[in-house]
């Protein structure tokens, strides 16, 4: 976008804006108002006391929106604000619209900043555009939610039962551990410890991966899903039935036709999230219905129908037969949960079952807006935007973090962590993670070197507690990943800012990345994952 002149004119005088910040202001976090845009009373050549200082120079206005990467609240509040409004709300003749105030100009093009919107046609943009409220900062809200919640186009690390993947911010792949099913999509089922590159997947760009046990699937930044390991992708259209093991990444030919920006694995089943915020699911089976009124072993990917029929979604998350979709609003965001409602996972105050997707009402009682959801096993826990971590579902050794071990089946605020401000979560099999504001990382639940404590592991912790081992470490923690599964120990990742990848827990196959010493089978102490660059 040509941001160096507004109609073709120069800027009628050099300015010297000395209050513009050099740090970038984090799209992720709302921050208040920008203090360099509250001057009331400001002149600039012939302008009359009253106007916005900049009025002649939009396009010097535009380039500050753009490159201090301001967040859709902070667009909006220039459009309401007293001093600034009559500018930004009117025309601002730009292209690709001419009709565009010059907020939703720089909201668009921070839109077409990323890999999934970059390859919409016009009549997709608009609909989405429709679905998230009718305004491009709308769209780069919703866009930036499903960022937030799974670290879609960024670095991650996920620590899978057995084994581990991690992929790059370039889109590079790394697989290490267990691989008796090809998980690793080496093309051997040979077990590694050593992080090795996919190799075939040079030329394509990952931006987001799911792991579950025996299986790994990925998706790359044109919407296609590869999948790899035990043959139970067959269910997912890859037609190798005959095959009993995929060693080496194969496309997903049933999603072809879905431009897929999220997956998640649950057990019985497989969602994927498309760029528009619909939802599919494939191959559920067992006892719960799918949500779309089909059998009961459907092999191919269905929406969901219900409630999330016409409501954009930009993060799934799946446990142990239930599913978790954060659904985008323009009012906020709210949680949606389908399946085996077992122990009150599902988070509606009982423990019956949904056949279809069913809004959890009790954020709404609590005041609190959901920006990440994160179903373990038997559990779940979603952050808010305000800072606070609720928890819900089977309480086994203490990892709803409320103090005891028994059930909750709706949300509730974890105390413990009421002087904390949350980013993240993540749950597994009877334990949680938590990553504050500051870095720093506090766990509960099972007694296990999976939780990072020091001292005595066979005492359950039954209230949230520093990870001091990762303090130690004086990095800012930004990610963690832990194994969500009931048949394998369970082992655990904390990614630092500076992309340093710690792991701890369960080693015996190799899927801490780390050579551990003869007879060792775990390492509760964080160790350095070699290999891998993840800044």
């Amino acid at each position: 976008m040509d941001t160096t002149t507004s109609n073709g004119s120069s800027p009628a005088a050099t300015l010297q804006l000395h209050s513009i910040s050099e740090n970038p202001i984090s799209a992720a976090m709302e921050l208040p108002f920008p203090s360099f845009m509250c001057l009331k009373r400001q002149c600039l050549g012939n302008s009359a006391p009253g106007e916005f200082f900049l009025a002649s120079c939009p396009s010097i206005v535009l380039h500050v929106l753009t490159t201090c990467d301001l967040g859709p609240r902070d667009l909006a509040k220039l459009e309401a604000s007293e001093a600034t409004c009559s500018f930004f709300r009117m025309p601002a003749n730009f292209s690709p619209d001419l009709e565009l105030s010059i907020s939703e100009v720089a909201a668009l093009d921070r839109c077409q900043k990323r890999a999934i919107f970059k390859r919409m046609g016009e009549e997709e943009r608009q609909e989405i555009k429709r679905k998230c409220g009718g305004s491009w900062k709308l769209v780069l809200r919703f866009l930036l939610a499903g960022e937030f919640g799974c670290r879609r186009e960024k670095s991650q690390a996920l620590a899978g039962p057995g084994h581990s993947i991690a992929v790059t911010s370039k889109g590079v792949v790394y697989s290490f551990g267990y691989n008796g099913s090809g998980q690793l999509g080496q093309g051997s089922t040979e077990d590694t410890w050593q992080p090795r590159p996919v190799r075939s997947l040079n030329g394509i760009r990952i931006i987001q991966a799911a792991v579950s046990t025996d299986r790994t699937m990925l998706i790359s930044d044109a919407g296609e899903v590869y999948a790899f390991g035990k043959d139970w992708f067959s269910e997912a259209g890859l037609e190798v039935q005959e095959t009993k093991l995929i060693t080496t990444p194969k496309r997903v030919k049933s999603l072809n036709g879905i431009f897929v920006v999220q997956a998640t694995i649950g057990n019985y089943f497989t969602a994927v999230l498309s760029r528009e915020g619909r939802v599919y699911t494939l191959s559920w089976g067992k006892d719960e219905r799918l949500g779309h009124g089909t059998d009961l072993n459907c092999m191919l990917p269905h929406p969901l129908l219900g409630a999330l029929e016409d409501i954009p979604v930009v993060q799934i998350s799946a446990g142990f037969c239930y599913l978790l979709a954060l659904a985008y609003q323009p009012t906020g965001m709210s949680v949606y949960s389908v399946g085996c409602g077992l122990g009150g996972k599902l988070g509606h105050g009982i423990a019956t079952s949904e056949t279809q997707p069913r809004l959890i009402e009790q954020f709404s009682l609590l005041k609190m807006e959901p920006v990440m959801v994160s179903a373990g096993t038997w559990h779940a826990a979603v952050v808010g935007r305000d800072g606070r971590v609720c928890t819900w579902g089977w309480g086994r050794y203490g990892c709803l973090g409320h103090g005891t071990e028994e059930p909750e089946s709706a949300p509730k605020v974890v105390e413990g962590l009421k002087d904390v401000k949350a980013v993240h979560v993540a749950t597994g099999d009877y334990a949680t993670f938590v990553v504050s504001d500051d870095g720093q990382v506090y766990s509960f639940g099972c007694e296990s070197a999976n939780l990072g404590q020091q001292g005595d592991v066979d005492e359950n912790t039954l209230i949230p507690k520093l990870v001091t081992s990762l303090k130690e470490k004086k990095e800012r923690v930004v990610h963690v990943s832990l194994t969500n599964s009931t048949t394998w120990a369970g082992h655990t990742f904390a990614m630092a800012e500076s992309g340093t990848l710690y792991a701890f827990g369960a080693g015996e196959r190799g899927q801490l990345g780390v050579e551990l010493g003869d007879n060792l089978a775990e390492r509760a102490e964080p160790a350095k994952v070699v290999g891998i660059d993840l800044s």
